[in-house]
């Protein structure tokens, strides 16, 4: 099953609305790399949920949590150099795993998260999977 990282900045969309509402149209992505990567998602998909940074004290940066893709991606109607996907909460990731921590690892060198900071979506290689299992055990990743 294909993963992926979503970033988000907590102050517009965070990991508690996604958890509250239950279901989202993941939207606001423009990059085109990162709209290309949208357009390839599928039901039964996995997103990293990552808090980008933010203007509030109380937010962490990281990986906060996982959704489920419920919805092929798509263009989006209001936007035509953007694309959406719908997305369903399935958990938060206690405690967030860090960019500095995902850096320090040393195993992913060679992945958008640490090449392309700014890249707001991308596909997730399964090296980080399996490393995101080991740092969740019990947890359905």
């Amino acid at each position: 099953m294909p993963y992926y990282l979503a970033k988000t900045d907590p102050d517009t969309y965070s990991i508690g609305d996604l958890e509250r509402e239950k279901q989202t149209v993941w939207d606001g992505v423009t990059n085109p790399q990162a709209v290309k990567t949208i357009l390839k998602m599928e039901p039964g998909d996995r997103v990293f949920i990552y808090h980008s940074g933010s203007n509030s004290a109380a937010s962490v940066t990281g990986i906060v949590g996982l959704a489920a893709v419920r919805s092929a991606g798509r263009p989006d109607p209001k936007n035509p150099k953007s694309a959406v996907v719908d997305v369903a909460y399935l958990g938060r990731l206690e405690p967030p795993t860090s960019l500095a921590e995902v850096k320090q690892s040393g195993r992913f060198d060679d992945w958008a998260l640490v090449r392309q900071g700014r890249l707001s979506t991308m596909a997730a290689p399964e090296k980080f999977v399996e490393w995101m299992r080991g740092r969740y055990p019990g947890k359905k990743i």
